[in-house]
């Protein structure tokens, strides 16, 4: 799954929902933000009314993006409403799909969701991402049995965790559309009743920017919350066993408790990046095509875990590479700050609110030199170690 679909909410003075601004950039370039934490890399805006005002947003939502983004427009012919709008980009769609409201946000693990889908029975069609909020009106309620939803729609029919507008489905609810509808009062409880629809319940904090007497706080709100703390982790010997060289994953051995530290710092509100020096590339033991793939792998089976890398920087280069394309010196190699730099600025971090936990004095050194704190590993269970840093 490497897409989502935004669906375009309620307009206010003239300017699509999604695009009213929150700080210092429009709503939905925080949306994004979010989704591109999880491996999402590209995105249908789902639009109608002022769709080209969306289409001239594109440029900059791509800007502001910290990790690639391919952004596409689908605009509706007719006010389809949420069903309908699918139904109209049902040929831009992947096989399985996240479907997310344009005009809120839900600041929860969504790789919790992502994770409880890989277990889903071939039948499950669709899974929600729950959530509890202090004022249940106007929400959308599922009522459960375990985790599948057994009835959708208002909390008095109801009752249950709200509906936290983050839906994960596969193509074969694309069937049950027509050229209107509602997902809400037609698609998801019919998916109920047919007990094909799955829900995950999050904790986090949810805002709603198309209800008006919400917008001013969401202002505030959303780049205090979002300009998160930052978990920076060294790779060989902290988060794989150093083996030396390690290039593909058949020598990949996780040290222990890798995937659950990582998993815990997401559950906190932590970015999670990794920052590793490469030098095998520049030696000929790998190429930098192993090193993605590994990358890539590595990054899936953190999210089946639970828990994200939102970000990740390696250095392929050395001094003394057998490779000619790799032999020179570089900032980004640590001891040198340059790949923490690099993320800082990308990701826009404090950093006061950035720690580093590396085993080598290179990475002590790096993390000095960019002015953030560091905690040296030294083995053992890095669960363990992360624990309380994240309750400082």
């Amino acid at each position: 799954m490497t897409a989502a679909t935004i669906r375009q909410c309620a307009v206010i003075a003239d300017t699509p929902t999604p695009l009213l601004p929150c700080g210092d950039r429009p709503f939905l370039a925080w949306l994004l933000r979010e989704l591109v934490r999880f491996g999402v890399a590209e995105f249908v805006l789902l639009t109608g009314h002022l769709s080209a005002d969306m289409a001239e947003a594109v440029a900059t939502l791509s800007a502001l993006s910290p990790r690639p983004a391919r952004i596409t427009i689908a605009r509706e012919p007719m006010r389809g409403g949420t069903g309908g709008a699918l139904w109209h980009a049902r040929d831009l769609l992947d096989a399985r799909f996240l479907q997310c409201n344009g005009g809120s946000l839900f600041d929860g693990n969504l790789a919790r969701l992502l994770s409880d889908a890989a277990g889903d029975a071939p039948d499950v069609v669709g899974r929600l991402l729950l959530g509890q909020v202090d004022d249940p009106a106007r929400r959308g309620v599922a009522a459960l049995d375990g985790d599948r939803v057994v009835a959708f729609g208002d909390r008095a029919a109801v009752g249950g965790a709200i509906n936290a507008g983050v839906y994960l489905f596969d193509r074969r609810m694309l069937e049950m559309l027509r050229p209107q509808c509602s997902l809400e009062t037609d698609i998801l409880p019919l998916l109920a009743s047919r007990g094909v629809l799955r829900a995950t319940v999050a904790e986090g904090w949810f805002r709603d920017i198309g209800v008006a007497e919400e917008y001013a706080a969401v202002q505030r709100e959303i780049p205090l919350r979002l300009h998160r703390p930052a978990l920076f982790l060294d790779r060989d010997g902290v988060i794989n066993i150093d083996h030396g060289y390690v290039g593909t994953r058949e020598r990949f051995e996780w040290t222990p408790g890798a995937r659950e530290a990582i998993r815990m710092a997401t559950d906190a509100g932590w970015h999670v990046f990794v920052v590793t020096n490469q030098s095998g590339v520049a030696r000929g033991r790998y190429t930098e095509a192993d090193v993605a793939a590994l990358h890539a792998w590595m990054a899936d089976e953190v999210r089946r875990a639970g828990g994200t890398i939102d970000d990740l920087r390696y250095c392929p280069f050395h001094e003394d590479a057998i490779v000619p394309a790799y032999r020179r010196a570089s900032d980004w190699r640590k001891p040198a700050p340059g790949m923490l730099l690099d993320l800082m600025r990308a990701w826009s971090l404090d950093p006061a609110r950035c720690l580093l936990v590396g085993d080598q004095p290179s990475d002590m050194a790096a993390a000095e030199a960019a002015g953030i704190a560091a905690v040296r590993f030294a083995g053992g269970n890095l669960a363990d170690v992360v624990r309380p840093l994240l309750a400082r």
